[in-house]
């Protein structure tokens, strides 16, 4: 009895029943616990995207500071958060039901803390190895593993009939880290946040406006930040009965346990990538592999146990189908926002001689539109859903998807070739601002889709799974427009993006949205 007490003291559960869909017990307490665990989650996750995708920002830096990297390498760093983000979503799928939420999002929230000091100190000096930026690249991607949790999380606080709503608040406003971010750091750049204890500025070349920037407030801007936030969710969030998780210090150990998993799965992709050369196509079904067999098979026996009533949703066909139209909205939203500023730069940055083009739209001006409208514009796509449908918004929402790539395709195919290519930067800036739109709206009629097709206690975990394989994106996006750039031909990157939106549209169509569909959700 005394150990009993013991342990419901340690995981600070101030919820003894809960059942969203009972309105009586919603309407007495159940609302009240839900929103206050929402309202802390959601800067949580803010911060998280923001640490996971600041590298789009510090590698257009980078260039104009003269750090000695290519533009393939720069491109890399984005993509290696994307890589270990995404490969640290599919531990963070089932660490809800294993470690609670309260405990996950504090401790995840507290471990943003490493990469960003990191960034912080290795950004003073350009003669840093390109190793140890790659090193914190991956550490970064903490923060993108976290949208995993944080959303099957919340999916256990609301009921049903507001889940489009509540998830798209949580991943809408989540996601606008990235703006915020993208706004933040060109500023913070321009003066010492922190005095002589954030070292001194780096100079900037005269033909790019000159002074000192300080890159490295880049990542040491967002310490106090998340100190703040990891006290306020260890204080302010639930863990909740349902997952009968035990004592809190047991439920962390073993949450941190898959957490050294994934980052072995994720290294070792890295390793692949950029020790061995192996191609990324090759690395990411290996990595994807590898960490679902260390889940599977070096947990502890009771964590292998829980891990394997979860892992039921991969013998689930619609799992794989939501996690190709998933794919779709959140892999591109997220490596949009990864490759947004340096395609800017590198379009409409060099004139067909290869020299700087004088009159170049700076990136950093306009990069954090795209992010903003796409994660605005993501809770009504899952308000309309809650409306309409969700295989019907995305069902139209994918056609405007392909027309959009194909339109930012055509503009820079003829920026590529032109004397002035800043003419072509306003058709190809609305275009892709469109792009972001629908990548928006289709992240909440395609997170919508799920809760409705799945049971209760598959939902959370295919949430966190789909969520999981689409923040690839952030991996693929980045490294296929790379390597298009470095062959100039950018615009084919784009094209196969809309191949592959008219699959969905496809699969989307026949699983969902016609007449007879197997599953009309």
């Amino acid at each position: 009895m005394a150990q009993n007490v013991q342990e419901q003291k340690l995981t600070n559960s101030r919820i003894s029943e809960w059942d969203p869909e009972n309105e009586t017990l919603w309407n007495e307490s159940g609302k009240k616990h839900a929103m206050r665990n929402l309202w802390i989650s959601i800067p949580c996750l803010l911060c998280g995207f923001a640490v996971w995708l600041y590298w789009s920002i510090i590698i257009v830096q980078m260039q104009n500071l003269s750090f000695p990297f290519s533009k393939d390498q720069l491109y890399t760093l984005t993509a290696v958060a994307g890589l270990v983000g995404a490969t640290l979503r599919i531990p963070n799928s089932f660490f809800i039901a294993l470690s609670g939420g309260r405990n996950v999002i504090a401790v995840t929230t507290a471990l943003l803390i490493l990469p960003s000091i990191g960034a912080g100190i290795a950004l003073q000096d350009i003669n840093t190895p390109y190793s140890t930026f790659v090193i914190f690249a991956a550490l970064s991607g903490l923060g993108g593993g976290a949208f995993a949790s944080s959303m099957s999380n919340i999916s256990f606080f609301f009921p049903k009939r507001m889940q489009g709503l509540s998830l798209g608040l949580n991943a809408g406003l989540g996601n606008v880290g990235v703006s915020i971010m993208q706004v933040l750091l060109p500023f913070v750049m321009t003066f010492g946040v922190f005095g002589a204890w954030g070292g001194s500025g780096l100079p900037l070349p005269e033909a790019l406006g000159g002074g000192l920037r300080w890159i490295q407030n880049c990542g040491l801007v967002w310490v106090p930040v998340l100190g703040v936030l990891a006290i306020m969710a260890w204080f302010g969030m639930d863990n909740l009965p349902i997952h009968n998780i035990g004592a809190a210090p047991k439920a962390i150990v073993n949450m941190l346990w898959l957490l050294i998993l994934g980052f072995v799965a994720g290294g070792s992709g890295l390793y692949l990538l950029i020790g061995m050369g192996v191609n990324m196509w090759i690395v990411l079904p290996i990595t994807i592999a590898l960490t679902l067999f260390l889940m599977r098979y070096l947990t502890p026996v009771m964590v292998r146990e829980n891990l394997a009533g979860q892992f039921v949703i991969f013998s689930k066909k619609h799992n794989w189908v939501m996690t190709w139209l998933y794919t779709m909205t959140f892999g591109s939203f997220i490596g949009y926002s990864a490759a947004f500023p340096k395609l800017i730069q590198d379009v409409f940055g060099s004139l067909p001689d290869g020299s700087l083009n004088p009159n170049a739209p700076n990136p950093l001006a306009y990069a954090w539109l795209g992010p903003l409208v796409g994660s605005l514009i993501r809770p009504v796509g899952g308000w309309l859903s809650d409306k309409l449908g969700g295989a019907r918004v995305t069902h139209w929402d994918t056609i405007l998807m392909i027309l959009s790539a194909l339109g930012v395709a055509y503009y820079v195919k003829l920026a590529g070739t032109a004397a002035a290519p800043e003419q072509y930067f306003i058709p190809f800036l609305l275009l892709f601002l469109l792009l972001f739109i629908t990548t928006g709206i289709g992240n909440g009629s395609t997170f919508r889709m799920i809760p409705i097709i799945f049971e209760s206690k598959l939902a959370g975990p295919v949430l966190g799974w789909t969520s999981a394989v689409a923040a690839y994106g952030a991996f693929i996006i980045p490294k296929v427009f790379g390597g298009q750039i470095q062959v100039g031909t950018p615009e084919n990157a784009l094209y196969g993006f809309a191949l592959y939106y008219t699959s969905c549209l496809v699969v989307n169509w026949w699983f969902y949205a016609r007449k007879n569909a197997e599953i009309p959700c």
